[in-house]
């Protein structure tokens, strides 16, 4: 009977594991540096709050991050950009949003976290800025800081899908 049981666990476990989809991190080659990130996971969980951001966002005439910033990074730039961008999200823009949905609280914290890891793991890169990108960053804090910070905040998490997609760009171009 303890055979029987066994095996029955044994074959209920091995069917969670083919049913559980693995997580499947994608190796973002930034310059000289090489960063692991689950963009999959990144995206779900940014869609699952997307919508209450951007339907609280009044501001329709402003606009932090625009493609064309983005995709005018130099190559020789995108680890610094990147590090300047996730710098400034967990710092200002993550802090700094409210919703009335505990849920997007806890996703929110969750992407917050995951920032963190990816900066880390780029920390020991030594990512070096050049001016244009300094700039470039200096300026999305500018516009940032020309609304109320809730305002801002929710504008510049209803806008964190350009990065998503740089992120996947910057990802189909590095050889896996």
């Amino acid at each position: 009977m303890k055979t029987l049981s066994s095996l029955c666990l044994l074959f209920l476990f091995l069917l969670l594991c083919c049913l559980t989809k693995p997580a499947r991190s994608q190796t973002l080659l930034l310059n000289s540096c090489s960063v692991n990130v689950n963009l999959e996971e990144l995206r779900k969980h940014y869609y699952s709050i997307r919508l209450n951001a951007i339907t609280g966002d009044d501001e329709i005439g402003v606009k932090f991050l625009d493609k064309s910033l983005i995709e005018d990074v130099q190559d020789g730039q995108r680890c610094c950009f990147l590090r300047l961008v996730l710098r400034f999200y967990v710092e200002r823009v993550f802090r700094s949003y409210t919703s009335s949905q505990p849920q997007d609280e806890r996703i929110l914290s969750s992407l917050a976290n995951t920032f963190i890891i990816i900066r880390k793991d780029m920390h020991k890169c030594h990512c070096l800025c050049e001016e244009p990108t300094q700039k470039r960053v200096d300026a999305l804090h500018q516009a940032f800081n020309q609304l109320e910070i809730g305002k801002a905040a929710r504008k510049a998490v209803g806008e964190l899908d350009i990065i998503l997609g740089w992120l996947q760009d910057s990802e189909q171009k590095s050889p896996n």
